[in-house]
């Protein structure tokens, strides 16, 4: 007798169990009742034969079969996606709907200009931004959380696309009673015994920060470490140490004030590489190149701190 195939409401339910091993998230993340839920799970149960997903007293644990099955499921709606991305692209030209995810650091100092140029040339274009830890972007990009990433750099990965936009230059931030304050340039040797503020862990400029003091012999202040880029500019401007800020948010936040100063390291410029990034099965490849193209204008055009690539 033949089986009745699984329904893609099916297959979602399962991928979210798989993702959240939760059914309570799970159901909210599908937007359904957790019994709704249930029944979803055991007519797929039914209708494959196989048992997928167990539950006791430890959580959820899904069977062997289970995850590969999820694997599956997640492939088929990732071509779902695609498909339905590549009519809207075929039917609209650059249009559609696209959820980009940015990095905290990065997007509130470059988006709102790239959408509102985005905005006033395709105007069926909607993009929705969302911010994120950087080590979450990744996985929440191939999960299909996001359908293409602005991040920093490197990304790698067989099943990635990556544009590579630009690259930032980092500068000292001084509270403006510092002696470094009002120089043309800082020689790295100066760094040495300094106290350097940094981001929490999670974010890559805390590794950045943190291999420059090493590398020059600065002090890195683990216990006040910032949770944003205003947060680190409020401690440098009280006097609790130097750090490093990147261009664009010195263009924005810290050009004309009067408590801070930034002043670049003599020498190489000390850079981050910006990128972006979307899966390579995506059905949206025109819409995420007219982005990119859009952001490296208008990166160039922002401040001397960035360098195309």
């Amino acid at each position: 007798m033949s089986r009745k195939p699984p329904s893609l409401r099916q297959l979602q339910c399962l991928l979210e169990i798989s993702r959240t091993l939760h059914f309570g998230q799970a159901a909210q993340r599908c937007g359904m009742a957790q019994p709704s839920l249930s029944t979803q799970l055991q007519a797929l149960e039914a209708s494959l034969g196989v048992r997928l997903v167990e539950r006791g007293r430890s959580g959820v644990v899904l069977t062997a079969p289970g995850r590969r099955i999820a694997a599956h499921a997640a492939t088929v709606m990732e071509e779902i996606r695609a498909m339905t991305q590549f009519a809207e692209i075929c039917r609209d030209g650059v249009a559609g709907t696209i959820h980009l995810g940015a990095k905290p650091t990065l997007g509130p100092y470059i988006l709102p200009q790239v959408v509102a140029h985005l905005h006033r040339d395709h105007a069926s274009l909607r993009l929705y931004i969302r911010d994120a830890m950087p080590r979450e972007l990744e996985r929440e990009l191939r999960e299909g959380t996001h359908d293409v990433i602005l991040a920093q750099l490197p990304i790698s990965g067989d099943d990635l696309v990556v544009r590579r936009l630009f690259r930032e230059r980092l500068y000292v931030a001084v509270a403006a009673d510092d002696p470094f304050a009002g120089r043309a340039s800082i020689d790295p040797a100066e760094l040495r015994g300094r106290q350097v503020l940094g981001m929490r862990s999670g974010f890559h400029l805390h590794d950045k920060i943190r291999a420059l003091c090493e590398e020059h012999g600065a002090r890195f202040l683990s216990e006040y470490e910032g949770t944003s880029l205003d947060a680190l500019r409020q401690m440098v401007g009280m006097g609790m140490g130097l750090t490093f800020l990147p261009a664009l948010y010195v263009q924005s936040e810290v050009t004309g004030r009067s408590d801070v100063a930034a002043v670049p390291l003599a020498g190489r410029p000390i850079t981050r590489s910006i990128g972006l990034v979307w899966r390579e099965r995506s059905g949206q490849v025109q819409v995420f190149e007219k982005i990119a193209a859009v952001m490296r204008e208008i990166a160039g055009k922002s401040c001397s701190g960035i360098t195309l690539e």
